[in-house]
């Protein structure tokens, strides 16, 4: 972050609810930079294992005005390394190796390659509705950056939906400032305990993330094995949240990952279609998430204030 941002910003917090005008600077910024379309995302780069300084700054700039960069490349013969390789040169060291990661702590997204992980919903070809990722992790893993990286598609279907978690707090906010107060709070949702897999997690969607104060948001659409706190406020906020995502239009970024391109975003909000594959064509996926944020994005809303 440059000395000149932290001088424009000082004592500003657009996330701050009793600091209206600061909100209204970074707010207007961030509808002005937001991309007008998934094009706009796209970073066509020669080899994502070895970025050149070019490419590298083109996707940190993407992702300071919506959290979002999408890498097109060639496929890789290093496939497993892929992931890791395009993380380490974008600052993201610290994977969250889950349960269901394979041995690097990469995940690989497929229909039915593991009896144990057939049950979850990213493991097959159902639809999956808006979320970030990690959203039942305990707050000390907090997911901060994740990436998908395409090594195949499905024959059909399988395109995913982004949405700038930012953009969801503006038009949240925009709608009333108590639905972002009540969404804020430690206890706005629950995670049920499942089994011995995971113990019962509470905490808020709209939280803060490290020493820039950048927003997190932890979220998941799906209405099983969650619970809202029940007052009148939260569950009007759930519901106006619910209204906002669909009604998002033009924020939403719409693509179809082909072989050679990933997305690497600051956790931002997705979603992705149902697919169907065939013999010729099975859809493989490497998802790594990160403990971190993508660097050189800190506390990208001091570019609003930046004269």
């Amino acid at each position: 972050m440059s000395h000149a941002r932290e001088q424009a910003s000082r004592g500003a917090d657009p996330y701050d609810l009793d600091d209206p005008d600061a909100y209204r600077r970074w707010r207007d910024w961030k509808l002005a930079v937001a991309p007008a379309d998934a094009g706009e995302l796209v970073v066509e780069v020669r080899d994502p294992t070895a970025l050149s300084p070019a490419e590298h700054a083109a996707i940190v700039e993407r992702c300071r005005r919506c959290n979002i960069a999408v890498i097109a490349g060639p496929g890789h013969r290093q496939e497993r390394q892929l992931a890791h390789r395009l993380g380490t040169q974008l600052g993201l060291h610290n994977l969250d190796a889950n349960w269901l990661a394979d041995e690097d702590g990469v995940s690989t997204l497929t229909v039915g390659a593991q009896a144990d992980r057939r049950e979850f919903i990213p493991y097959t070809d159902r639809p999956m509705r808006w979320h970030s990722d990690g959203y039942y992790n305990p707050p000390e893993r907090r997911i901060g950056a994740m990436m998908l990286c395409c090594l195949e598609r499905a024959e059909s279907g399988g395109g995913n939906r982004l949405l700038d978690h930012e953009i969801a707090y503006i038009l949240l906010r925009d709608s009333d400032p108590h639905f972002v107060q009540a969404l804020s709070a430690a206890d706005a949702m629950l995670i049920p305990e499942r089994d011995e897999a995971r113990g019962e997690q509470a905490g808020p969607v709209f939280s803060r993330f490290g020493a820039g104060s950048d927003l997190h948001m932890r979220y998941t659409a799906r209405t099983r094995s969650i619970a809202w706190r029940e007052d009148s406020v939260t569950q009007a906020a759930v519901a106006e949240l619910t209204r906002v995502l669909d009604a998002a239009g033009a924020h939403v970024y719409s693509l179809l990952l082909e072989p050679g391109m990933a997305i690497v975003c600051n956790n931002v909000l997705h979603e992705r279609d149902r697919f169907v594959d065939s013999e010729a064509r099975r859809r493989v996926v490497l998802r790594a998430r990160y403990l971190d944020r993508i660097r050189g994005t800190e506390a990208s809303w001091r570019d609003a204030f930046v004269v």
